[in-house]
């Protein structure tokens, strides 16, 4: 019995350079990935699950990480204590379990989602073409958006401090979500699907927001889980962003655009605002890069509802900023370059890209 005991847990240590492989594999063979992976293997379990999932009113994966976060911090104190009592400090055995677990958890990442960074992408079966873009197109793709902006800024609910309010409960948000992407999927059907509601995060939204992290999508329970302390003006947009994950996008960039697509095809004002003014804020970020004086001369031209907004969002980010933020984006940037993303944390802002292909079709370009 002991025997097998110990050929399992060697057999389990193979798991991490097993995963590794199939990642590395995965990158050479992208049709394959979006044929046989994620519009094959990853729909058949991960519609279920979400789905299955999606009977609990509250996060399982909430509660997974906290009850996880638990048991890691008692088992630390339990193996420190017992290194004193015992005079030795048992590390190495520690380390192992701690390497068998990881191996675990990233191999099961890698099969219930993981490889869905490998797909094809999404500019590709839309049909996008992605040739580099001028700064005359950049300018006039934000002054297009601001437009919009403005426009759908007189059409939404603001609070007594005259900033963004979302129609009726944060919970709504999260029921109305799917309208987006139904309108959506006739278009592009690869963002069709059944799949569990979005949910707010009740207890760790507060360190979301320390992290500065808005939302996340959690593979192992298929559900996407939502920060409900960030503003309104951006909370449809980000719940839409964890949707694009749930159904296998799971580059940041084709999140984000289709973030910005689902919110603007909805039929409410709020997600419509919300997914325009995701695409301004990367676009005019961008736009800041190339051409700053530009930029000043756009940015002159924003309602005051619109200004409002923004100064909100940003008040919000900043009293959470510290040692955690920091953290949390060098964790990401990592995560992310590891999954073959070259650019990191800044692949988020590579939305534009896609936000200017699909001006060109738009304009006929």
């Amino acid at each position: 019995m002991k025997i097998l005991k110990e050929m399992r847990r060697k057999a389990f240590l193979l798991l991490l350079p097993l995963g590794m492989m199939l990642a590395y594999l995965a990158s050479f063979f992208p049709d394959w990935v979006e044929k046989v992976y994620s519009n094959g293997f990853y729909r058949l379990i991960g519609q279920p699950l979400s789905r299955a999932m999606g009977w609990f009113p509250f996060s399982l994966a909430e509660m997974i990480i906290i009850v996880l976060t638990v048991q890691f911090f008692w088992r630390l104190i339990r193996f420190l204590t017992a290194g004193k009592r015992k005079g030795e400090g048992g590390l190495f055995p520690w380390l192992v379990k701690l390497l068998w677990a990881g191996g675990l958890i990233y191999f099961l990442f890698i099969m219930v989602w993981g490889l869905n960074y490998y797909r094809l992408p999404f500019a590709r079966s839309a049909n996008f073409s992605l040739e580099p873009f001028q700064l005359e197109e950049l300018t006039e793709l934000c002054r297009d958006l601001i437009e919009q902006a403005n426009e759908l800024r007189n059409r939404v609910d603001q609070d007594e401090k005259g900033v963004m309010q979302v129609k009726g409960t944060k919970g709504n948000v999260f029921h109305r979500a799917e309208k987006g992407y139904a309108r959506a999927a006739y278009t592009y059907p690869q963002l069709s699907g059944e799949y569990g509601p979005p949910k707010g995060v009740f207890f760790l939204s507060k360190v979301m927001s320390y992290a500065g992290i808005s939302g996340v999508y959690f593979p192992f329970t298929g559900e996407a889980n939502i920060n409900i302390s960030v503003p309104d003006a951006l909370l449809p947009s980000t719940v839409c962003h964890e949707m694009a994950h749930q159904r296998g996008f799971a580059r940041e960039e084709e999140a984000n655009y289709i973030a910005y697509l689902t919110s603007t095809l909805h039929p409410d004002p709020d997600f419509q605002y919300s997914g325009i003014l995701l695409a301004l804020t990367h676009s005019m970020n961008t736009l800041y890069k190339y051409d700053s004086a530009k930029y000043q001369e756009l940015r002159r031209n924003y309602a005051e509802g619109v200004t409002r907004d923004l100064a909100d969002i940003s008040a919000f980010w900043e009293r959470y900023e510290g040692h955690l933020d920091k953290l949390s984006r060098k964790i990401n940037d990592l995560y992310l370059k590891a999954n073959r993303q070259k650019e990191g944390i800044f692949s988020y802002n590579r939305m534009v890209e896609l936000l200017i292909a699909e001006y060109r079709m738009k304009k006929g370009k």
